[in-house]
Parts: C-alpha cells; structure tokens; sequence
C-alpha cells in the first residue's frame, strides 16, 4: 500500500490517502489541546501509546461483534482504516459524574449511576460542539433515526465491553467520546479512537486520573499516565 497525500489534520492525527480507495492512513501526533483547542501542548509518546492502544481495543470489540474501521497497525504511530465519511455527532457515554456533566448539574464527581447515560454533540469546532438531542440531529440531517439507533446500540456495547476489558487491569471507565462513520456503502461502524485522550480513566482503589484530565487541570505526571494506562493494558494483552 502506498501513502499519498494528506487530507486532513485535526488535533490529535493526520490522515493520508492511499493507492486503495477504501483506504487511509492514520497517523498519531503528540499534539494536546483542551477546552475546544484553547489549550495547547505536547505529550511526549501520546501518538504512539493512543494509536496501539485504539488498535488493541478496536480489535477486541471487533470480537465482540462492533464493526470498526480497523484494517492493519503499520507502525508506531500509523494505521490502515477503511474509508469512511464521519457522522458529525459526538457520542459520550458517561458511567460515573465527572467533568462537564458534574459542573453542569452542580454535582460532586464520582457519583456512579445506575445505569450510563448517553449525550451526543455537534461535532463543529467553531460552534463549540454544542450538544444536542436526537431530534436536533435528524431536523438538521446529520443521521437518519436509523442510524442513531444503530450508533446507540452501538455505542452502550461499546460501553459494556470496554468497561468490563477495564476492570481487569484495575480501572473505571468513566466516560468517553466515540465517533462513528459511514462506509462506502452506507454501513455505520466504529472511527476515531479510544485512548486516554477520549476516555476518563481513573484507578479501581484510588481514583487518580490516568487520563487528558491530568493535562487540562495541570495535574502533572501526564506522560506517566498514558504509559501507565498502556503498560496495564499490554500487560492483560499477555
């Protein structure tokens, strides 16, 4: 496979055409942002940890039965996916009170819900991804109610197997951003990434952030993180 030019960079990867039309590369950056890109910086080694780490996962709930865009892991940092044309909502699953939701409603963080909940949002930079109902979606056409069907169930799946995978190596899911795609023809699948720049992961016994949280608040010790959070997972891989 041969990589061709760049069509697209956002804040955290590129993506390349290749000589196959239902193909891109991905490749993972170091780049940081926060706060909707007011904050910037750099994770050292963030772009290789959040591309094997998305591979591993991706891979894991394609046995579970969700259709992802994942092809093939070329190298640290870059990655084969299927073609897709990404559905402009941002679904974030939440299973325990934590950022934005806690200061929204007022709320202490750490509060376990019963059962998760699910907020989509307008995938626009420049609006601030506002978030928006189901409905909103279908008046301004970004899904058919098909498709949010689909990336609902999808998604609380998603949620199911991730948390469980998780607990295993002694961490809480507790919430996270996915983005799902339209294939060429018409398929919804799993896009994006999983990585501790989508998801809030906190240690099972003491809650410290191993997550983006600790670059937005300051919280130092952000590299250690992500290496900590990828050391336990391929240390459940073996």
């Amino acid at each position: 496979m041969t990589k061709l030019e760049q069509i697209y960079e956002g804040k955290a990867k590129k993506v390349f055409r290749t000589d196959d039309p239902e193909k891109f590369i991905v490749e993972y950056k170091d780049d940081a942002t926060a706060f909707n890109g007011q904050k910037k910086g750099t994770i050292l080694g963030k772009g290789g940890i959040n591309n094997r780490m998305t591979n591993m996962l991706m891979q894991m709930l394609e046995k579970k039965g969700v259709p992802t865009h994942f092809v093939e892991e070329l190298s640290d940092r870059e990655t084969v996916v299927r073609k897709v044309s990404i559905v402009p909502l941002e679904v974030i699953i939440r299973n325990i009170s934590a950022g934005s939701f806690a200061k929204r409603y007022g709320v202490e963080e750490g509060i376990v819900f019963d059962e998760p909940t699910i907020e989509f949002s307008y995938k626009n930079d420049d609006l601030g991804d506002p978030l928006m109902n189901s409905n909103h979606a279908r008046a301004l056409k970004l899904a058919t109610k098909e498709e949010i069907n689909t990336i609902i169930d999808m998604a609380f799946k998603v949620n199911a197997a991730l948390k469980e995978f998780f607990l295993t190596v002694g961490i809480k899911l507790v919430d996270f951003k996915l983005e799902f795609g339209r294939t060429t023809d018409g398929t919804i699948i799993l896009a994006d990434e999983i990585s501790p720049d989508t998801c809030r992961l906190w240690d099972k016994e003491t809650n410290e952030k191993l997550d983006k949280d600790r670059f937005r608040r300051d919280l130092g010790n952000v590299e250690g993180a992500y290496q900590e959070v990828m050391r336990r997972l391929m240390g459940e891989k073996a």
